[in-house]
């Protein structure tokens, strides 16, 4: 199956030439998120003759810049959001057992308690719920249960949060996953199951027969050509984008998403000594400290945002609201000479109530404002299976009312995505797989957990081409030949999508990248085809974006940050 879902630069040529090719797409999907990637696989294990556009790289948007959790979401049991929360839950633990158990993986989290007698009785009835409905669903809950802790538990747990000011704490577990990766790696199951995944394709209006959408008009970024792209429903899954699908088909639309900022901070795991995460109510928000891998990931916050939305920009003050939300539960606070890398993202809230953006529902919609165009927005990265089916639901009742087309209910609850199926085998072999390749064992975990079973294809590389086996130059995290694999297999077409997606070295390292850049680029280069002034061009681009990101987050205002931002654009 790796190679049916070896999204390859042959491949997406192959995919541009079968979607604009004689007849029609049964379904179109517009976006490239993990609403969209969820949706092409639902719709594609349902029978139908499937494609997907994304006008940047996968994963782009708001789906490489979220909090790397798969979780219920605690605070919407406050919100009393119950459905939400039993939804998500029953999602965690289906992922986590069964559709992605290679990259889904369980977190422990402390909630510190800051008073005594109510706190404890009120969050402990909280978690129990929450537990419950975890146990209630129709899959395995997958993480152990919550327990209490004294104040001398946490010391023992956490000894670098403060203590002296804490009745104990509450300690429950979640889940965390590599984002972009769960993207990728459900785009290429559903091309493992035919769909056709085309990036860098970005669409440029509708086709119509009289009210009806038949089709896309799009351009091919990477070749500047234009395209017609039919299909009996095409689905917006544009995330943050939704407004501007809809001006295209003149406004018509029910929806209207409003994006709200989120800014997480990376530093590194030394920093602060703890066995478990932690999750502290703010005023705005929610502040989590998350364990990722040798950092902490800490976020974040929830603020409008109205600038461009390719690039939101994290300000010196959104920065500084983390810091000092993090350092009022440290005993020795962080500074920003600690942060090792930020991000920032778009989360698309569906909108319409006056109500701050940090009370705005996180569950989805599904609208048909023209017949044969479905738009689906809202949601959270956990529930992204649930809205690809909601999604070809409505896409389904078109087909059967309008054309007569019989589609078969979803099955993704029991698809796993590639590279879970070998994933526990290849586990139980590592250090077989360690003696074999020459690589240490700490090497094959690393790949492990981000490939799964699909961990024979690069130890096939590394054989094939034992240069490969070596550390990335500048990110020696990271091996060469992932580099290489993110060409050949993960539609990777740019410098920026191997460092910031298929990678995460641009926030895991202090200089984001930029001494990683001319051997990674180096390596791309010989796969497709550049010649020295093309690579050059690449690493320009890539320190241009680092110089432009450090710069904004110096910016008092959000304002003066997308402007410092803006000015290093994409390279396509």
């Amino acid at each position: 199956m790796s190679q049916l879902s070896a999204l390859s630069p042959q491949a997406r040529d192959d995919a541009l030439a079968a979607m604009e090719g004689p007849g029609e797409l049964d379904l179109l999907v517009v976006g490239g998120g993990v609403v969209g990637a969820g949706t092409a696989l639902d719709a594609v294990t349902r029978g139908l003759s499937t494609g997907l556009l994304e006008q940047r790289d996968l994963a782009s948007g708001t789906s490489s810049r979220s909090s790397k959790l798969i979780h219920g979401g605690l605070r919407y049991l406050e919100m009393l959001d119950f459905g939400l929360v039993r939804e998500a839950l029953q999602e965690r633990g289906l992922l986590l057992t069964r559709l992605a158990p290679h990259l889904v993986r369980p977190v422990p989290f402390l909630y510190p308690l800051m008073h005594r007698g109510w706190e404890r009785p009120y969050v402990g009835a909280g978690l129990a719920l929450y537990d419950g409905m975890a146990m209630a669903g129709k899959y395995d809950m997958g993480v152990p249960r919550h327990r209490h802790l004294t104040r001398a538990g946490v010391r023992r747990i956490a000894p670098d949060f403060d203590s002296a000011t804490l009745a104990g704490a509450i300690k429950y577990w979640d889940c965390q996953v590599d984002d972009a990766r769960l993207v990728t790696t459900i785009a290429r199951t559903a091309a493992a199951h035919g769909a056709q995944v085309a990036t860098r394709v970005r669409v440029t209006g509708f086709l119509r027969e009289g009210e009806r959408v038949v089709g896309v008009r799009a351009r091919d970024l990477e070749s500047g050509r234009d395209l017609e792209v039919r299909a009996r429903v095409v689905v917006n899954a544009a995330g943050v984008w939704t407004d501007e699908i809809q001006e295209m088909v003149g406004g018509r639309g029910a929806l209207h998403v409003q994006a709200s900022k989120g800014i997480h901070l990376v530093v590194p795991r030394d920093r602060i000594r703890s066995e478990a995460g932690v999750i502290v109510r703010t005023e705005k928000s929610v502040l989590f400290v998350i364990p990722w891998g040798r950092h902490w990931i800490i976020g974040t916050t929830d603020t409008p945002w109205d600038l461009d939305k390719a690039h939101p920009a994290a300000s010196r003050a959104d920065i500084d609201y983390v810091l000092d939300h993090v350092n009022a539960i440290l005993r020795e606070p962080l500074d920003h000479a600690d942060v090792v890398g930020v991000y920032a993202g778009l989360r698309p809230l569906l909108s319409g109530e006056s109500e701050p953006t940090s009370r705005i529902s996180r569950e989805h919609t599904v609208v048909t404002p023209v017949p044969g165009l479905v738009m689906i927005a809202g949601g959270k990265l956990t529930t992204y299976r649930v809205m690809g089916r909601d999604a070809v639901d409505a896409a389904a009742h078109s087909l059967s009312s309008t054309l007569g087309l019989t589609v078969r209910p979803s099955i993704t609850d029991r698809v796993p995505l590639v590279g879970a199926t070998e994933w526990e085998t290849r586990s139980n072999q590592r250090v077989l797989l360690s003696r074999r390749s020459g690589l240490h064992v700490a090497r094959i975990d690393h790949l492990l957990g981000r490939y799964g079973g699909l961990v024979d294809d690069l130890l096939a590389l590394v054989a094939e081409r034992p240069e490969l086996g070596e550390p990335l130059r500048g990110a020696e995290d990271y091996l060469a030949a992932e580099v290489v694999y993110a060409v050949t297999h993960e539609a990777a077409r740019h410098l920026d999508d191997v460092l910031t997606r298929r990678t995460r070295i641009s926030i895991e390292t202090f200089d984001r990248g930029v001494s990683a850049a001319p051997a990674a680029a180096a390596l791309m280069a010989a796969e497709l085809g550049w010649d020295d002034a093309r690579t050059a061009d690449e690493v320009d681009h890539y320190l241009r974006r680092v110089e432009a990101e450090r710069q904004s987050q110096l910016m008092p205002t959000d304002q003066e940050a997308d402007e410092a931002r803006v000015s290093a654009r994409d390279i396509v």
